[in-house]
């Protein structure tokens, strides 16, 4: 059977809409209220299913509209030859499974030229009251060459991700300059700033080169119009695992197995995806918005939202997880959970969490700091049923750090407090730069996974060996004075040279790594 047919998959105890699916579009077609920009695996796991919630008890008669931006794979491999639905595997720490279609997507479009036409007169539309993204971190990098070849010439030509959602606004501009909202889901600090600091001033600089208005970059600009509410979004939605599809073909349920795009995203008709979520949006809609707290959203201000965000990603969360990312590659392991089995692991991120983040945690009240590192530690990263790998967290690590460790480090600074007996926190770094040799702790080579500046890391470090007892200082401050990664001078706060200690004891040989971690976190 195929995940589109609904009755035999109700028969496996599946659990299908409970709307009508022809209406849903239909109305949604008409006077869509939800665009949501990023077709990944996070999305089709959370805010889509909250959208089928709202669907299923009749609190919404409308679904979301998904376009996918960067790798259009996704939409022409997965979402159209299933009708746009997709099959959620949820595994739950106690063992039990649970199977869900996911019905709530209207319609699903790239950004190639056809379906850009197709998209204007939607988002041009009065009804549409937000657009949503998970688009990851680097995907608001304004930087690239083709952002900057985009505001050289007319805004209708935009080639770039950002550029043609700014040729969106700017069209529901020019056909009512409407209220609406830009809500980022993505994983990082400030995430509804930083998407708008993205979007103005790319706005900015076709301004100034004559293709827009002056009138079209204060649309932007006025919150009251225009807002970017900030938000925090948490739920762990791994590569699809082949043995979730191994089960679901034993299911009966055909063309189910995963696919690599040519882009590398892993993807399948299924999501399998971890039972814990949150999402904390601000609640700021000029245009209104979806009952969403009807479905698990907590709505809150902008203060609380932030909060919330820099506890899990600065201390409760993300700086664990990266811990084990790079420790776990150079270890051999191939799953996080099974990384939690191990004591010298263990004592390490319940270092970075507990010991050296919860002293200057920002607590948000709305959730116990402490409560969500006991939830991480001893429910989450140890659930053996989510097949999520230390190589997937490694993803993009140059574009981490910067938050999930240098804004503890200087929250001990701003609160006064010395950082000379930071040991977890900067072995993690030192992990990082150890794992950057691509060669793990038995001496074998191992794949790096994808990061945009890998390319520069790798010629910095180059020429770094194991077991040949040379100094390599200058390596180290050559990688930790980037300040794009680093944003401090680690050196002069009195944790540079501690790193370089750290990374030159794990480069000793084979079996340094775990000689390192055992010397330094052993016996805590």
């Amino acid at each position: 059977m195929k995940i589109t047919d609904i009755k035999s998959l109700n028969s496996l105890g599946v659990e299908t809409p409970k709307f009508d699916e022809d209406k849903m579009k239909q109305k949604t077609m008409e006077a869509p209220n939800w665009i949501h920009f990023g077709g990944g695996n996070i999305f089709r796991a959370f805010p889509a299913v909250m959208q089928q919630n709202l669907l299923n008890n009749g609190f919404s008669e409308k679904g979301i509209i998904v376009v996918e931006g960067f790798d259009y794979e996704i939409i022409e491999k997965v979402f159209r030859p299933n009708e746009n639905k997709s099959l959620v595997v949820t595994l739950k720490a106690n063992g039990e499974i649970t199977h869900t279609l996911v019905g709530s997507i209207a319609e699903s479009y790239t950004m190639k030229e056809n379906d850009m036409q197709l998209l204007l007169p939607l988002i041009s539309n009065q009804s549409l009251q937000m657009c949503s993204f998970t688009i990851t971190e680097k995907g608001y990098d304004i930087n690239n060459d083709l952002v900057k070849r985009d505001v050289e010439q007319p805004i209708e030509k935009a080639k770039s991700y950002l550029g043609k959602i700014v040729y969106l606004l700017y069209n529901r501009f020019i056909n009512g300059a409407f209220p609406i909202a830009l809500v980022s889901m993505d994983n990082m600090s400030r995430n509804g700033e930083v998407l708008r600091d993205s979007l103005v001033t790319i706005a900015e600089k076709w301004k100034d080169n004559g293709f827009v208005s002056q009138d079209f970059v204060n649309y932007l600009e006025d919150e009251d119009i225009v807002s970017f509410p900030w938000s925090m979004i948490d739920k762990i939605t791994p590569r699809p695992d082949s043995v979730i599809a191994k089960d679901l073909a034993k299911m009966g349920i055909e063309n189910i197995r995963p696919i690599t795009t040519s882009k590398l995203t892993y993807t399948a008709p299924f999501v399998n995806a971890e039972e814990t979520e949150y999402l904390v949006i601000e609640d700021n809609f000029p245009n209104g918005r979806p009952p969403l707290e009807k479905s698990g959203v907590i709505f809150t201000d902008r203060k609380t939202v932030n909060q919330v965000e820099t506890m899990k990603v600065t201390t409760c969360l993300n700086p664990l997880h990266t811990s084990l990312a790079v420790f776990g590659c150079l270890l051999g392991y191939d799953k996080i959970y099974e990384e939690m089995k191990d004591p010298d692991l263990i004592a390490l991120v319940q270092g970075v969490g507990y010991v050296e983040g919860l002293p200057v945690v920002v607590d948000p009240k709305i959730i116990d700091p402490k409560e969500f590192i006991d939830e991480v530690i001893n429910i989450r990263f140890i659930n053996p049923f989510i097949p999520d790998s230390p190589q997937r967290i490694a993803t993009d690590t140059s574009q981490k750090i910067g938050i999930r460790y240098m804004e503890t480090i200087k929250s001990y600074l701003k609160q006064g407090k010395s950082v000379a007996n930071l040991k977890y926190i900067p072995l993690s770094i030192a992990g990082w730069l150890r794992y950057l040799v691509g060669i793990d702790d038995l001496g074998n080579e191992f794949e790096l996974s994808p990061d945009p500046l890998l390319s520069d890391l790798l010629e910095i470090i180059r020429d770094v060996k194991i077991g040949m007892n040379i100094d390599y200082s200058k390596v180290v401050r050559s990688i930790l004075d980037i300040e794009s990664i680093f944003k401090l001078d680690l050196y002069e706060i009195g944790l540079g040279d501690k790193i370089n200690i750290y990374f030159h004891e794990m480069l000793m040989g084979p079996g340094a790594v775990r000689k390192t971690l055992n010397k330094y976190v052993g016996s805590d």
